[in-house]
This record gives structure tokens, C-alpha cells and sequence, in this order.
């Protein structure tokens, strides 16, 4: 009933705005090429179901971390272990967290080490993020194991023409003090971009003080990133690129002897090294696009758990090959290769796949996509999954779209090769697997100043791999999940613009019927942004639902946070900033006994030269 009430409010209120003149964001948007989906396209034409933030979202909503701003993409669910340096970890349509592909310029960013091979947000900053691709549902056929839940494409800041530089700097509360770098130039020759960025804080206690845990727990970040590019002869060009990351936080952990979240002296720390190089070989008159690409990911943990000290160290090599045949203006084939090689504490795995993806455009409006990809694994075999899509715009304001898709996820090294009984580690592992679809509607008010957008979708998931009662990994659970997602964006005036979002979410354990962890019902927000000459704002009303947090944890109340963003631009070089976050001071978690920060506030200035 909530879903139809939204759905129909919405469509009114998309319909009932007085007309208004020509030109808003909404056809900006439309023109954004998605590059998550192998064969790029207009946002418009994909089929699937894709969410984008821009860096104007990011800076216009004052986002300090790319984690902030996937919590504003309908079907997105964030959790943090504390704020400041927590585990941070983010799942789509309620798949779970290691469920979810991160990509970084084409390199996948996840955790060997790590018992699900998945990523921890909580190092990535917002400052050279151009642009957050938010894929949802089964994206194997694209992207290969990992991607059984969804991909979060995230886009760097490319050079800019001339030489230029930016900065800013900001500070706020818990001494928290933040600030980047960055120095660009373009020519016909060639191009570069050097950054950096850091963050200290004093932070507050990961352990919530709601229940009496005073000491609070610091946090320092450093990100450095270099790319650029070569022009060569013939049309050819080859890229460069590489980041490293670096991050130390305090942690609490479980002392004796009660055994439950509590002060501690505990820290983590995590150092993350990636690099990659591309080769783009047109050929045939740029008919035939390849690309070759090599990209490889570092990874240091180290810390301190109840007195233990621990270290991991893994990292992963991409190989990757793809051509892109420009048949027609109505036929495209993608096609290519990878490999793909883990290590983790000495031990390692490796993958090769190869993928097919052709896209047909029967005639204006319409565009079909489909794929198969084949990935054998070294110690399960292989796998082949497929996807389909569909989007058809009969008019210039409607568009309806839909994808089925398929996804699979092979074991981890830690879930191969770890045991902490009798037993030996299971090696007879399957890979976890997906079956999902979705479709749509998009619709545009004739004036453009409008814009509706819902979204059904259902997945299944088997073979999810537990930590059983032997005490080894077990093939034993399944999934489900379907919902609703809605979006509202209005352009008021040429001044004031709305937007709107809402999740529901019905994810399950198909084998028990439970509700599954940390994936709230009902999510969304509500935005409002002011752009007028030098000034710009932004109010958003953010709202989660209440969690589960299963046998071993507090269920998570929902909660409704509101936030502030505001900058004036002085002058071409000068910007100043400010935001305030939990404006009311709302006491809320995130996760069972973690604690979040109350009302706080931050102020900055940018320079642009």
C-alpha cells in the first residue's frame, strides 16, 4: 500500500507542475555515457537499471566519502562499524555486502584477504571522484565473480584542457580537519593529473557513548593518485594510472568479561596500492575499438584485536582484452577476454573468462542488448551466465526499459582454505549464484522539468556460502529478494530543484523465511538544492527503516537524519563552503551498538587557479 500511495503521488505531482522554460539537469543527465555496461551508452538507452552521482552531486551535498554518497542511490543500503575509519560496507537490493563489485577505473578494488573478497569504503574519499556508476542486480556476464549483487563503477577525475590547479581545505568538529590537492594539464600531446588528499580526526567512540563508552577513536587517511596520457599516432593512445590509499583508526572491540562491545585500545590499519595501464588500438577507421588493459591491486591489514596483533597481504592481477566492433549505427558487438589471478597469505586462485555482448537498435527508440560469458575457475571449473535488456522510449517522455541477468561468485581463498575445527577446509565449495530481474518506467513531464522514474525488481540467490556449526564454509543458505524503487526529481525554477527516493526492499532467507540482516524495508530521501549566482545549498532529509541485526545483535530502530550544504563563490578562484550534518542531533546506529556522530559542522574553501 506505502508502494502504490508513493507511486501515485509522485505521477501526480510530475504532472500537475505549471509549465516552465525549456532546459533543466534532467537532459544533462540524459546524456551521461554509462561505461559500466562494456558497451557504453546514453543512460537512456541501457535497459538496466542504473543509478549515477556526479561530482556536482557529491560537492553540491557537501559528501566528504564516496560512502556518503552511494547511501542516496534508491535500493543502496550502507553500514558502518563506527564512524571515522569503521568497516564500512555497502550492499544493493539486499544482496550482502561481498555481493557487491567495486571498480575503480576499470580495476577491481575488493579485498583478497578478506573472508568475502569484499571492499571496505571507508578509505575512499570523494575529492577525485568525477562520477559514482550504480549497477544493480546480477552483472556477472559483464564483469565476471563478484558481481552477483551489483557493480559500483567509480570514475576518477580525468585532466582538464591548459594547466590548472585545485585545493581546499576544511575543518570542523571532533578536530577534524580534512584537505587536497590536485594539478592537471592537457595538450595535443598528452595529459596528467597528480592529487592528494588526507583527513585527520579525533572522531568519537566507535563503541556507542549511549552506553558509556567515553574514549573516542581517531582516525588519519592519505590518498595519492596519479594518471595521464600519451597521444599516438594512428588514433592509438595509452593511459596510465595509479592510487594509493592509506588509513589508521581506532577500534573497539569485545573485552572480558562481559564479552560485548565495549572501549578498547584496538586499531586497524590498511594500505591499498593499485595501478593500471590501457592501450586503445583503433582499427579499420575506428570501426574495430580494442582496448588491452593491465591493472593491479595491492593490499596491506594490519592491527591490533584483544591484544593479537594481525597481518594479511594479498593482491590481485587483471588482464584484460576487449574489441569493440562498430558494425552499423544499429549494430554494435562487444567481445574480449580476461584473467584474473588472487593471492592471500600465499595462497592463490585464478580465473579466465571471456564474454560476447551485442547490441541491436532496430529502429529509433529501441535498443536490445544480450551477452554470455564463460569464467573457469582454477579449482571449481566453470561457469556461464547471461543477460538481457531492453529499452524502448515510444515518445520523448516515456521510456520503458527492463534486463534479466544472471551472476555467479566464486569462493574466496579465505573461504578455500581456512577451517577452525577437525574438519579440513571445504575445497568442494560451488560458486554462489544469481538469477535477477527488473523493469521500469521513466517518465518526463513535456516540459522537461520533470522527471519519474520506477523500478521493480526480484532476485534469487543460492549456494551462499556460511560459516557452518562444523566450523568450515558450507554451501547451505539461499536468498530472495524483491521491491520497489521510485525516484522524483522537479526542477521548481531555474533556482530551486526537488528530489526524491524511495526503496522498498523485501529481502529474506529463502531457507528459514528470516528477515535478512541489515537491509531495512523502507528507505529514501528527500533533496532539496538552491544554485543561484555565486550561491548554492542543499537540505537533505534522509530516512532508514529498522533492521535486523539476527541472533548475535540488537535489532537497529530506523532513524531520520538531516543535513546541510551550503558555498558562495567569491570570485573564478575563490569558494567558500560549510555543511552541517544531523542537524537535529538525532541519537541513531548504524549497526547494533556502534555509535554515529551527533550534530556537527564544517567549513571550508576551495581555489581553483
Amino acid at each position: 500500500m506505502i508502494i502504490k500511495y508513493t507511486t501515485v503521488v509522485a505521477a501526480a505531482t510530475l504532472f500537475c507542475i505549471a509549465p516552465v522554460s525549456a532546459g533543466s539537469e534532467n537532459d544533462a543527465r540524459d546524456e551521461i555515457i554509462v561505461e559500466g555496461l562494456r558497451l557504453a551508452a546514453p543512460a537512456s538507452e541501457t535497459g538496466s537499471s542504473v543509478s549515477i552521482i556526479t561530482a556536482e552531486d557529491i560537492e553540491l551535498r557537501g559528501y566528504a566519502f564516496a560512502l556518503d554518497a552511494l547511501a542516496s542511490a534508491p535500493g543502496v543500503t550502507i553500514n558502518q562499524n563506527g564512524a571515522f575509519g569503521g568497516l564500512a560496507t555497502v550492499r544493493i537490493r539486499g544482496a550482502a555486502s561481498d555481493q557487491t563489485l567495486v571498480l575503480l577505473d576499470g580495476v577491481p578494488l575488493g579485498d583478497p584477504t578478506a573472508v568475502g573478497g569484499g571492499y571496505d569504503f571507508s578509505l575512499l574519499d570523494s575529492a577525485d571522484i568525477e562520477r559514482i556508476e550504480v549497477l544493480k542486480g546480477p552483472q556477472s556476464t559483464l564483469w565476471g565473480s563478484d558481481a552477483i549483487g551489483g557493480v559500483v563503477n567509480i570514475i576518477t577525475k580525468r585532466p582538464e584542457a591548459g594547466i590548472g590547479a585545485r585545493l581546499f581545505a576544511e575543518g570542523g568538529s571532533f578536530k577534524t580537519y580534512r584537505g587536497g590537492a590536485a594539478v592537471f594539464g592537457a595538450n595535443n600531446t598528452g595529459d596528467f593529473r597528480l592529487a592528494a588528499s588526507g583527513i585527520t580526526s579525533d572522531g568519537i567512540s566507535k563503541a556507542d557513548a549511549a552506553d558509556g563508552n567515553g574514549e573516542a577513536d581517531g582516525y588519519d587517511g592519505r590518498t595519492f593518485a596519479a594518471r595521464g596520457g600519451l597521444n599516438l599516432p594512428h588514433g592509438m593512445r595509452l593511459e596510465a594510472r595509479a592510487r594509493y590509499m592509506e588509513g589508521e583508526t581506532d577500534i573497539d572491540g569485545f573485552p572480558p568479561p562481559n564479552f560485548s562491545l565495549a572501549d578498547t585500545r584496538d586499531y586497524s590499519k590498511t594500505e591499498q596500492f593499485t595501478v593500471a595501464t590501457t592501450l586503445h588500438a583503433p582499427l579499420f577507421n575506428e570501426q574495430l575499438e580494442n582496448s588491452f588493459m593491465t591493472g593491479f591491486t595491492d593490499i596491506n591489514r594490519s592491527g591490533n584485536f584483544g591484544g593479537f596483533a594481525a597481518l594479511d597481504k594479498g593482491d590481485r592481477l587483471i588482464l584484460r582484452y576487449q574489441g569493440t566492433f562498430n558494425i552499423s549505427v544499429r549494430h554494435r558487438l562487444a567481445f574480449g577476454a580476461e584473467r584474473e589471478e588472487n593471492e592471500a597469505n600465499s595462497d592463490k586462485t585464478s580465473v579466465n573468462g571471456l564474454f560476447a555482448l551485442y547490441e541491436l537498435k532496430p529502429f529509433d527508440g529501441l535498443t536490445l542488448t544480450a551477452g554470455v560469458r564463460n569464467d573457469d575457475h582454477n579449482r571449481f571449473g566453470s561457469a556461464t551466465t547471461a543477460r538481457a535488456a531492453v529499452a524502448w522510449s515510444p515518445s520523448q517522455y516515456v521510456t520503458l526499459r527492463g534486463s534479466w541477468g544472471e551472476g555467479f561468485k566464486a569462493p574466496t581463498i579465505f573461504q578455500l582454505t581456512q577451517t577452525f575445527g577437525l574438519l579440513p577446509a571445504n575445497g568442494d565449495l560451488k560458486p554462489e549464484t544469481s538469477s535477477a530481474f527488473d523493469f521500469g518506467i521513466d517518465l518526463t513531464a513535456p516540459n522537461t522539468r520533470a522527471r519519474l522514474s520506477v523500478t521493480y525488481f526480484d532476485r534469487d540467490t543460492e549456494n551462499l556460502i556460511i560459516f557452518a556449526p562444523n566450523f568450515r564454509y558450507e554451501n547451505l543458505d539461499a536468498t530472495k529478494a524483491n521491491g520497489v524503487e521510485t525516484a522524483l526529481d522537479i526542477t521548481v525554477t531555474d533556482s530551486v530543484s526537488i528530489s526524491a527516493s524511495h526503496a522498498y526492499i523485501d529481502a529474506e532467507n529463502a531457507t528459514t523465511g528470516e528477515r535478512q540482516i541489515r537491509i531495512p524495508r523502507h528507505s529514501g530521501d528527500f533533496a532539496v538544492t538552491y544554485k543561484n549566482g555565486p550561491i548554492s545549498g542543499s537540505a537533505v532529509l534522509r530516512y532508514n527503516g529498522a533492521e535486523n541485526e539476527g541472533a548475535f545483535g540488537i535489532d537497529v530502530p530506523s532513524w531520520v537524519r538531516v543535513d546541510l550544504a551550503a558555498s558562495y563563490q567569491v570570485s573564478e578562484t575563490i569558494e567558500l563552503y560549510s555543511r552541517i550534518e544531523n542537524l537535529f542531533d538525532e541519537n541513531y546506529q548504524q549497526i547494533s551498538g556502534f555509535g554515529t556522530p551527533g550534530l556537527s559542522a564544517t567549513g571550508g574553501v576551495r581555489l581553483v587557479f
